[in-house]
């Protein structure tokens, strides 16, 4: 660094700022090393053969510094700091709207912790932005090559391991702060020229001074905008540019608290981009002055000894990449997202854009655009396609030599006041109170008017003699802004929207994976435009039309592996064994376009993907029985494989093997009967898995259920959906050779503590015969008639009505129950449990509810009038045998009384039969009163008579 001291290209400004540190410092200290630091950094990097060309991301005083620059020294190389592995993507910004951000994505990731998949980058690039200049002229002019120099997407997380640092300097987890910012999902955002101070004193130190609220603010005040003069005496030329910028990254740089991880990473980067630098010019045997490198000011700025072309070589090693497969490809981006990505304030982007536009025709700087870019004006597009065949000519002369200095007087010049621009400023008052009333507000003229001198006395408080979109920002809500918004905007948003709003890319078709344009070719009949934003109501009538069964299945993939509200049906559904006729669908894959390219990383069609989905499930190290089962359904219910079902049910025979405990049984329970109930009427036998799964589990949940009885994890749901697949499965699994001893055993060796449990037990006891119901009756009776179980007896309810599950015979007997508990518990008791009781029907016996309601129903009387008067079955006295008389003869009918009352069905059924002996009378013998089949078809009672001798 000696040497460069001895430079006299900057020796006038070196005094002047040692002067500088001796009147502050009062003395030579670290404030003169700092001082003289900054030059020094500033005189390296100008003398550097390669020219230099630093940038800060999405500043439009950069884009219109680098379109000038190109169009002068039309060089022959540019090198980007970008990713290099992202290069084949940029020729398909053509296709899209930006703007767009370039993604590098691994779903699997090998050689990295398995916790932090999915692995995701993203670069977002914008119109206004110096990366995009440099990326049009390169790819459209002919002769002109683009190399990307910066660490590929696996080294960003080789070196960086964002996920367990906070975000830092150009690479940044996203925090979104509105729908339209979480474009970028949780990709790591890498972006060109971050600049904003590292240590938090200075920033504060800056803002206060500046009079602004946030860092977008003082850069656009104090950055920007001088930066942005290209006419008087403050013209800032090409020189002037990089020597400030070269200054900035130096301060920023040097101020920078010592974060040793961070300035490591910062200078392996450094290495990394001049180590691919000089071997692509010793392969190509390039001119370095006829070679452009666009970097961020703060990698500009750099002191490592790898720096330039003339720099130390063979000291740094690039690490290989892991063995992470890598999928690319473009998604969409939005000013928001960006914002969002890089801790940017909100609008700031936005206002960028239109200050780009203001200056293209301010200083009638032609901006580069690719040709055919979408959202471009036809008229330059055509401009574009003409140019393309004009290849880069010599560089041209540049008057001034490349290490003038011409810092000292930039930072002498005093700040150029812009004259007021009434008519601007008019323009945005008036513009501003008619989007507050279509919002909802109550503006009127006299706000516009408040808004326009607020706006002048804001930036007159802040020391500017032109209002800033801030400065008309922060007055339009103070002079609008109500204390309650009417409408879904404030006032703030709408003026950001005013400034040109947040714009969201699109990703052209040519540009979007195979996956997702085999997508948008399958659902073209539907006749709609899906790749634009929006909602779109889609009707599907396959009755009339039946190719658009095709599309209601692609529909239903994408439900299933797209967001919520990608592809959310109105109207139709899809389950085991049914299809609807007619569906309504509203379709937003214009919004969900994201997710719609990161589907087609993992495979060429939805089908495979899903299939592949599916299986990750199945086999993952977390997968349950019910997950497996899940897996199995939707492999039947949306691909229709019975090859995938079958394999997926197989596995599903391990995993239930190896399970230990009954958390997943009621899904288990659920999923197993709609699979039984779809093959018993779809298929002509059941498939072998499911035989073997209902024989297995048969098995496996007699010899959990005494543990789960005891359990005190396991809830009293779990259990009873373990009695109801044993009592629903028996007669299958009996058929299949198992053994009802087991079950029996199973019960009789459960002694639950748990009075829920208990009476699950009870029921179950009921269901196998060894309780009757009569019994059960009693038992309830005698619990409400001991005081000391009274406040646990709604436990016990609690567990009859889980018990309709594996009983739901027992529902009049439930009804019973909780009639009693309503009509003899005492309110201290009866009143604390009724929300427990609402809750558990709701929660977890739902679907039991309308069990009980219909037995309800049966058992209590239809009208309110004979309520009082009704007497509960269960109370009333047992009928003694002969108490009822005949009301015709006095004798007992012996008989069914309603037929010989209503006899003409049965004669209808006799002359259809043709029996013509005719009814019956009670006057008859005894003969005649027994039985008479026996009498008249003697040979069935005389073969067991001879079956019974031999015995």
């Amino acid at each position: 660094m000696s040497g460069d001291r001895e430079s006299t290209s900057f020796a006038a400004l070196r005094g002047q700022l040692q002067e500088a540190a001796a009147v502050f410092a009062g003395g030579p200290d670290a404030l003169e090393g700092i001082l003289l630091g900054l030059v020094d950094d500033v005189d390296r990097a100008v003398r550097e053969p390669l020219e230099i060309f630093p940038v800060c991301h999405h500043s439009p005083a950069s884009a219109t510094a680098m379109a000038r620059r190109l169009r002068e020294k039309q060089p022959k190389v540019v090198y980007l700091e970008l990713c290099e592995d992202l290069a084949p993507l940029l020729a398909e910004l053509r296709n899209c709207r930006l703007p767009v951000a370039v993604q590098a994505f691994a779903g699997d990731v090998d050689g990295f912790p398995k916790e932090w998949a999915p692995l995701s980058v993203v670069a977002p690039i914008t119109e206004a932005s110096a990366e995009y200049q440099a990326i049009a002229y390169a790819l459209d002019t002919p002769g002109v090559e683009l190399v990307l120099v910066d660490r590929s997407a696996d080294h960003v997380f080789q070196w960086d391991g964002r996920h367990e640092q906070a975000p830092d300097e150009g690479e940044t987890a996203q925090d979104a702060r509105a729908p339209a910012a979480g474009l970028h999902g949780e990709a790591v955002g890498v972006e060109i020229g971050d600049l904003r101070p590292r240590f938090a004193e200075l920033e504060e130190h800056l803002l206060r001074h500046g009079k602004v609220r946030h860092w977008s603010e003082w850069w656009h005040q104090y950055v920007e905008v001088p930066l942005g003069e290209s006419s008087g005496d403050a013209a800032v030329d090409h020189d002037t540019y990089r020597q400030v910028m070269f200054l900035v990254g130096s301060l920023f740089r040097r101020l920078a608290p010592g974060d040793g991880a961070r300035v490591r990473v910062d200078e392996d980067r450094e290495r990394y981009m001049w180590t691919r630098m000089r071997e692509h010019l010793d392969a190509t045997g390039t001119d370095p002055a006829d070679c452009l490198y666009v970097c961020g000011a703060f990698h500009a700025a750099s002191r490592v000894e790898e720096f330039g072309v003339r720099g130390r070589t063979g000291t740094f090693t690039v690490s290989p990449r892991t063995a992470t497969s890598w999928q690319y490809g473009l998604i969409p981006s939005s000013h928001a997202a960006i914002e969002a990505q890089f801790g940017l304030a909100a609008g700031s982007v936005s206002i960028a854009s239109t200050e780009w536009a203001k200056g293209l025709k301010r200083t009638r700087v032609k901006p580069y655009r690719l040709a055919g870019q979408a959202g471009a004006k036809q008229g330059t597009a055509k401009k574009a396609v003409a140019k393309k065949a004009a290849p880069a000519g010599p560089a041209a002369p540049v008057a001034a030599p490349a290490a003038a200095d011409r810092l000292s007087g930039f930072l002498r010049r005093p700040p150029v006041l812009d004259a007021l621009d009434e008519a601007e400023l008019l323009g945005w008052s008036v513009e501003i109170v008619r989007a507050a009333r279509r919002g909802g507000y109550l503006a009127s003229t006299a706000d516009a008017v408040a808004v326009f001198e607020t706006s002048i006395l804001l930036a007159g408080m802040r020391d500017r003699a032109k209002p800033t979109p801030y400065d008309f920002q922060d007055a339009a809500v103070t002079c609008i802004e109500k204390d309650v918004v009417p409408g879904r905007r404030d006032v703030r948003r709408l003026v950001e929207i005013m400034m040109g709003g947040d714009r969201i890319g699109q990703v052209g078709y040519e540009a979007l994976p195979p996956l997702a344009r085999d997508v948008h070719d399958r659902l073209e009949p539907l006749g709609l435009r899906l790749q634009q934003r929006g909602v779109r109501r889609a009707l599907l009538d396959m009755a009339s039309r039946p190719e658009l069964r095709a599309c209601s299945d692609v529909l239903w993939m994408l439900r299933r592996l797209l967001p919520h509200g990608a592809a959310r049906p109105i109207m139709g559904e899809r389950r085991l064994g049914e299809r609807s006729i007619q569906e309504s669908w509203d379709l937003a894959l214009g919004t969900h376009q994201r997710a719609l390219i990161e589907l087609g990383y993992e495979g060429v069609s939805i089908e495979q993907v899903l299939e592949q989905r599916l299986r990750r499930d199945a086999y993952g190290p977390g997968a349950t029985t019910a997950t497996v089962l899940a897996a199995v359904e939707d492999a039947t219910l949306y691909l229709g494989s019975r090859r995938l079902a079958d394999e997926l049910g197989t596995h599903a025979l391990k995993v239930l093997a190896a399970e230990r405990g009954v958390d997943g049984a009621p899904e288990v329970l659920r999923r197993v009967r709609a699979l039984l109930a779809y093959y018993r009427t779809s298929e002509p036998v059941l498939p072998s898995w499911i035989e073997s799964f209902v024989k297995s589990g048969y098995a496996h949940y007699c010899t959990l259920l005494p543990t789960a009885f005891q359990d005190e994890d396991a809830t009293v749901g779990q259990v009873a959906a373990m009695l109801g697949f044993l009592f629903s499965m028996e007669s299958l699994a009996l058929s299949l050779g198992c053994d009802r001893t087991q079950l029996e055993l199973a019960v009789g060796q459960s002694h639950p503590e748990d009075p829920s449990k208990t009476a699950l037990l009870w029921a179950a006891q009921v269901q196998l015969g060894t309780l009757s119901r009569g019994e059960l009756r009693d038992r309830c009776d005698a619990l409400l008639a001991d005081p000391l179980v009274v406040p646990a007896y709604p436990r016990y309810l609690s567990g009859f009505v889980h018990a309709l599950e594996p009983v739901p015979g027992l529902a009049d007997v439930v009804v019973e129950a909780v009639s009693n508990a309503f009509g003899r518990l005492p309110d201290a008791v009866l009143l604390p449990w009724l929300p427990l009781l609402v809750t558990t029907l709701r929660s977890s016996a739902a679907e039991l509810a309308p069990l009980l309601i219909r037995e309800a129903g049966r058992i209590f009387p239809g009208r309110l009038a004979a309520l009082d008067a009704w007497v509960p079955p269960w109370r009333t006295p047992p009928v003694v045998p002969g108490s009822r008389r005949s009301v015709s003869g006095g004798h007992a009918p012996r008989g069914a009384a309603l037929l010989p009352l209503h006899p003409a069905a049965c004669d209808a059924l006799a002359g259809l039969l043709g029996c013509d002996e005719g009814w019956t009378t009670d006057s008859g013998g005894p003969s005649e009163r027994g039985a008479l089949l026996t009498t008249r078809h003697p040979e069935a009672a005389k073969a067991w008579e001879a079956v019974l001798a031999r015995a």
